[in-house]
């Protein structure tokens, strides 16, 4: 079933092998089907769960596990959602949530520890700023992240990018500073 979900991932046109496997999608992660008709009903998203999804992934380079994790990352979304007395939702905690999801997929589609580590690691903290802290333990797996955040911002209500796209900008020339001091002495 790893071998498939790979397949529909690394397809060139990852939305439209999603949408066209979607039901053999959903019998490899059967948690995916909450996501879809999921809505935000919230000013920073003009989409439902599935669709952002879709969306951010539409965005991606062809690296699984960047798209595996973009596939999870809101996953935990339908199963802590709130409304409050304006009709706005909140999905509080859905990252850890999304993360707890996606270590029991994972174990359970049989991938090795690496891969779950990598995954994981990025759906839990895709909504945490990158620091130059993390930079320095891990370098490699936050220019993941910083993708995985990248993708995700895109998918947002365009009306509200400008307030991502200072933070993108700012980490992704903090990574630079980084690397070019790091690796280019």
């Amino acid at each position: 079933m790893k071998e498939r979900l790979y397949e529909i991932l690394m397809d060139n046109d990852v939305v439209t092998s999603i949408r066209n496997n979607y039901d053999e999608l959903v019998k490899i992660i059967p948690e995916l089907k909450k996501m879809k008709g999921c809505k935000h009903n919230h000013p920073y998203h003009h989409l439902d769960v599935w669709e952002h999804t879709l969306y951010a992934l539409s965005f991606a380079r062809s690296d699984f596990i960047i798209r595996l994790s973009l596939l999870l990352h809101d996953l935990g979304k339908p199963y802590v959602m709130t409304t409050d007395e304006n009709g706005v939702n909140h999905f509080k905690g859905h990252p850890q949530k999304s993360f707890e999801l996606a270590l029991d997929i994972l174990k359970r589609l049989g991938f090795d520890n690496n891969t779950i580590g990598k995954v994981c690691y990025l759906v839990r903290y895709h909504d945490e700023p990158i620091t130059e802290e993390n930079l320095d333990i891990d370098i490699e797996t936050e220019r993941l992240r910083f993708h995985v955040q990248y993708c995700d911002s895109l998918a947002h209500n365009p009306n509200i990018l400008y307030k991502k796209e200072k933070y993108l900008d700012k980490t992704n020339e903090m990574i630079d500073k980084y690397l070019s001091s790091h690796y280019h002495k």
